[in-house]
């Protein structure tokens, strides 16, 4: 069972000044392109793992400490993020 990438829009919010939800990625292993929200997200482990709702693959980790986050962003050929 998985959640939209909606759920990554509280987390990505303490580390970016904008709603990422809304950015536009590209997966680095079929190349679709969609919004961050359309990712199947999966909170099951200690971080949030991001996958394309197309081929599955990981394209997105966020893991949030006490002091600090991790975010891999490996499976992402790029990230368009809207300014307005």
């Amino acid at each position: 069972m998985y959640l939209d990438g909606n759920a990554l829009a509280g987390p990505l919010s303490e580390i970016f000044a904008v709603d990422l939800t809304s950015a536009v990625g590209t997966c680095a292993a079929c190349g679709l392109k969609g919004p961050v929200a359309a990712l199947m997200v999966y909170d099951a482990g200690p971080g949030l793992v991001a996958r394309c709702p197309g081929c599955e693959e990981v394209v997105m980790r966020l893991v949030r400490g006490p002091q600090e986050a991790w975010l891999d962003l490996r499976g992402t050929v790029s990230l368009r993020i809207p300014l307005q």
